[in-house]
């Protein structure tokens, strides 16, 4: 596989419901991992891959997806580098892992929520639901997307309102971004920071009992 990852796997036989975890700036593959058997009671297998930019912090080392400078909007082309490695990491994960590809979930946390969403916005059919946390949706995907199919994804967005790294009003935009897509969306702020506290799993875990789980199906 392209991309250093780690994985959680459930204890039943699979094959299992399954996210694909990305962590955000700055962290490593083991970042989202311990979160694995507190979500939906541990009924997914995770799978957290690492980003491929090396981001030196202090005297230990961090990663990140695409590079980010201080003052200046992100390189499209290297995002578009990351967010083809991904994809490939992906594809490779569904033929390594026993994965139920009809529950297949994306996750991403800060950077890895942008990565998250430009992943699902290019196949949106490929996934049953979508989570970004602490982090904005790029308007630019607004362009050129499947309507049809991604007015048939979950999506789960949730924000700290005294996030000091990404501010509040960037998700309330992206909230209005996301509704004018007439996306499926469910929006939760906490009393929190840039991080992921309990109440925000329970509703993670709420989510994904009721969409992916055990979803309701209309005729």
């Amino acid at each position: 596989m392209n991309l250093v990852h780690s994985a959680f796997e459930p204890s039943s036989e699979g094959p299992h419901p399954t996210i694909i975890a990305m962590h955000g700036w700055g962290s490593n593959a083991l970042d989202l991992l311990g979160l694995a058997p507190y979500i939906a009671g541990g009924q997914f297998l995770a799978v957290c891959p690492q980003g491929p930019v090396e981001v030196p912090i202090g005297a230990i080392r961090g990663y990140g997806w695409f590079p980010l400078t201080m003052g200046a909007p992100p390189d499209p082309e290297k995002i578009d580098v990351a967010v083809a490695a991904a994809e490939r990491f992906i594809e490779a994960a569904l033929e390594r892992y026993p994965v139920n590809h009809r529950k297949l979930v994306l996750l991403g946390f800060s950077q890895g929520g942008v990565m998250a969403f430009r992943l699902a916005f290019r196949r949106p059919e490929k996934y049953a639901a979508l989570v970004a946390i602490s982090t904005w949706f790029p308007p630019e995907l607004k362009d050129g997307v499947n309507a049809d199919a991604i007015q048939q994804l979950p999506t789960l967005l949730q924000h700290g309102r005294a996030d000091d790294m990404i501010e509040i009003a960037r998700a309330r935009q992206s909230v209005e971004h996301l509704r004018e897509l007439h996306v499926p969306l469910t929006y939760r702020e906490y009393d929190c920071g840039h991080e992921i506290t309990a109440s925000g799993l329970d509703d993670l875990s709420e989510f994904l009992e009721s969409k992916v789980l055990s979803p309701i199906i209309r005729a």
